[in-house]
C-alpha cells in the first residue's frame, strides 16, 4: 500500500519529482528519462510506468531551463524506437509462451485482448495510433510481433510514431508548461493528461458492458 501511496504522489507531482532528479543527477536524468520511456514502451510488463505525462513535464523543464529540449526528444525518440522494436520480437519469438506462463500474474488477458481489438480495427496503424494511448501502446508492438506483422511495415508505423508522440508532448510542456496558469496548476494538467488519454480506454469498457 505504501509502494502505491508513494507512486500516486510520484505520477500527480512529477514535476517536483523531476526537477529533484535534475538537480541531483544532472546530466545523467536523461539516461533515468531514456530509460522509463524505454521500459513503458519496450517491456510488457510495465504499462504502469508514467508516459504522456512525464513527457510534458519534461518539455516543462525543457522551458524552464532545467533540460534541453534539443538533446532530449532525439533521446527520448530513440529510447520509445527501440522499446517498440524490443517489444515486438519479445512478441515475435517469445509472445505464445510467455503468454501461457505469466498470464494473470504480469500480463492480463484483457489488455492484449483490448490491443488485438485496437489492432483489428486500425491495422497497421495500430503502431501509430497506439502512442496516444496508455497501456495500449505498451501491447501494440508485442500483439505486432506475436501477429508475424511485416517488420518492415512496423518499423515505419513505430519510427513515426515515436516521432509524433516524444515530439508534440515534449513541445506542448517546452511552450505552456511554464505559462503561470498552467505552471500553478501543473498537478491538475497532469491529472487531466492521464483522464483524456484514458478516455478511449474507458469508452471501450462501457461499451463492452452495454454489449453484454
Amino acid at each position: 500500500m505504501e509502494l502505491l501511496t508513494a507512486f500516486i504522489d510520484i505520477v500527480l507531482h512529477l514535476d517536483a519529482h523531476l526537477l529533484a532528479l535534475t538537480q541531483e543527477y544532472g546530466v545523467w536524468v536523461y539516461a533515468i528519462l531514456f530509460l522509463i520511456i524505454f521500459c513503458e514502451t519496450g517491456l510488457v510488463v510495465t504499462p504502469f510506468l508514467p508516459g504522456d505525462s512525464l513527457l510534458f513535464v519534461a518539455g516543462a523543464l525543457c522551458g524552464m531551463g532545467a533540460l534541453e529540449l534539443e538533446m532530449l526528444a532525439p533521446l527520448l525518440m530513440m529510447a520509445a524506437f527501440i522499446g517498440d522494436n524490443t517489444n515486438y520480437w519479445i512478441g515475435r519469438l517469445i509472445g505464445l509462451r510467455l503468454l501461457q506462463r505469466s498470464e494473470g500474474r504480469f500480463i492480463k488477458r484483457e489488455h492484449i485482448d483490448k490491443t488485438h481489438s485496437f489492432y483489428e480495427k486500425h491495422g497497421g496503424k495500430t503502431i501509430l495510433f497506439a502512442r496516444f494511448v496508455p497501456i495500449i501502446r505498451t501491447f501494440a508492438p508485442f500483439v505486432a510481433g506475436v501477429g508475424l506483422m511485416r517488420y518492415r511495415l512496423f518499423v515505419m508505423f513505430s519510427a513515426l510514431g515515436s516521432f509524433a508522440w516524444i515530439g508534440s508532448l515534449t513541445v506542448a510542456g517546452y511552450y505552456f508548461g511554464n505559462i503561470p496558469l498552467v505552471k500553478n496548476n501543473l498537478t491538475l494538467i497532469v491529472i487531466g493528461i492521464i483522464f483524456i488519454t484514458l478516455l478511449p480506454a474507458i469508452r471501450e469498457v462501457f461499451r463492452h458492458r452495454r454489449v453484454a
